[in-house]
């Protein structure tokens, strides 16, 4: 695949990123210690509500952080447009019939073998005549390779014009996926790709010539509607990635739809998402007329592999040297120890670090590239304990996490107890049937009802734990 196409100019790179700095926070507020420890400059308490998930970064961080498919353990649920239609599922990609370029592309990547959402979803993809698909798909599931696929499938390479166009929430996601389409195109010489971002500026008049387009919606839709460097008409596959992310971002879900608006009647129409909350939905039936549907099924709450218990202090100090009493028995493995803030979390960090416990800090505050050099850490067993928020520790999968210790009990901005958010963090641990330990800090008469809140909703006795008696959790941890 032609690489002068792929890159742009270093200034239009500078300013694409410029163009989507929410991603990235300025690096003067983010300080490593002599520990490694990351201490924010910033004072004011940040609340949960405040900390909303940046998704686009989320999603970013994953893509850096996963060097390989996630063994995901959710049912696929499919939903056919034409329900008396036979359901194809493939095992191998070879069923698929691909062009031998492509298969070798595929191969040269390291899929030796189709993801669970890969299966059900590329038949779809590559049937004929084609078939409009909305999926649901978790990073680390193989989706972006699923979609390039079928992309590189349907591109005509002798035709010099747009024939596919992707969009991506920001220039940092649309990277990402243009890396998989130069992975897998590699022996597609005669395929080349172009970036429609905020600072790569074509000439007026100019008509892009590249096969394949992915860009962010705002960029998009100027080249297809006020610029004509892109004729809509022409294009036979409209992904839309991040669906989720993208509709969480301004404006982003009005240019898409107008983009949509343009395309031909038999254009194929694929979206993606990771959730499928209401809203992800009124938009995915917007953009995607009578699609098939790919579904996970929800996984079952399960606790039992993980033995909960909780620690009764008066304050803050008190669950601080509880945690200090507990250090030792919980290096034994791995643990997350998680915080309601990101103040909380860098005061936290920067207190075990005086007291000489080595601790690595994912903050809110960190940039992506700053997390994921962090977590990467972490898996590898360099850092032993990891200090965190709800935020930064969505989606993070690793496998040795033997310990989870609640130093703030999960609550929703009205300060009800968050169950969904309990389940996610002590499900960190126990994974793959292993055995788990959970430790909750309760310094308040408020706290121990959320926390008798949450035995109920899970119908789970925790027990109360004398940090002075360790063996138990000494037994668990080992």
């Amino acid at each position: 695949m032609a690489t002068d196409s792929w890159a742009l100019a270093v200034d239009e790179q500078e300013a694409a990123v410029k163009s989507m700095s929410s991603l990235q926070i300025k690096e003067e507020k983010v300080k490593a210690d002599s520990n490694g420890v990351i201490k924010s400059s910033t004072t004011a308490e940040k609340t949960e509500e405040e900390e909303k998930e940046d998704r686009a970064a989320q999603s970013l961080l994953n893509k850096l952080i996963r060097s390989n498919l996630v063994d995901n353990t959710n049912q696929v649920e499919v939903l056919q447009r034409d329900p008396s239609s036979p359901l194809y599922s493939v095992k191998s990609f070879e069923e698929l019939r691909l062009k031998p370029q492509l298969l070798q592309g595929v191969y040269a990547m390291g899929f030796n073998r189709p993801s669970k959402i890969q299966e059900n979803a590329l038949p779809m993809m590559l049937a004929e005549p084609p078939q409009n698909l909305i999926a649901q798909s978790q990073s680390g599931t193989g989706k972006t390779a699923a979609f390039v696929l079928a992309m590189l499938s349907r591109v005509e390479p002798a035709d010099r014009y747009p024939q596919c166009l992707c969009l991506s929430p920001t220039y940092e996601l649309a990277l990402q996926t243009g890396k998989v389409i130069e992975q897998m195109g590699k022996f597609h010489p005669e395929l080349e790709l172009a970036y429609a971002v905020r600072g790569n500026k074509l000439e007026r008049g100019q008509k892009v010539s590249e096969q394949i387009v992915i860009g962010t919606p705002g960029t998009v839709l100027d080249w297809c509607s006020k610029l004509k460097f892109i004729d809509p008409k022409k294009i036979k596959v409209f992904v839309l990635d991040e669906a989720d992310v993208m509709i969480a971002t301004q404006g982003h879900q009005d240019q898409s739809i107008r983009i949509q608006r343009m395309l031909p009647r038999n254009c194929q129409m694929l979206l993606f998402s990771a959730t499928f909350e209401d809203s992800v939905w009124k938009f995915a039936q917007k953009v995607v007329p009578d699609p098939n549907i790919i579904k996970l099924k929800r996984e079952e709450e399960t606790l039992d592999t993980i033995k909960q218990y909780y620690v009764l202090c008066n304050n803050r100090e008190e669950k601080f040297q509880a945690l200090c009493n507990l250090y030792g028995a919980i290096t034994i493995a791995q643990a997350m120890i998680f915080c309601h803030t990101r103040k909380t979390a860098s005061w936290l960090a920067a207190e075990l670090s005086k007291e000489g416990h080595q601790v690595a800090l994912l903050s809110g505050e960190m940039m992506v590239e700053q997390r994921a050099a962090v977590i990467e850490r972490f898996r590898e067993g360099k850092e032993k304990v990891l200090v965190t928020t709800n935020v930064c520790a969505r989606g993070i999968d690793v496998e040795q996490v033997s310990v989870v210790i609640n130093f703030d009990l999960p609550v929703d901005k009205d300060g009800n107890p968050d169950n969904e958010t309990y389940l996610h963090r002590i499900g960190r641990t126990g994974r793959f049937g292993k055995r788990g330990l959970a430790v909750n800090m309760v310094d308040s008469k408020h706290s121990m009802n959320i926390l008798n809140r949450i035995q109920e909703h899970f119908n789970k006795k925790i027990e109360r734990l004398d940090t002075d008696d360790l063996d138990e959790i000494e037994k668990i941890a080992n």
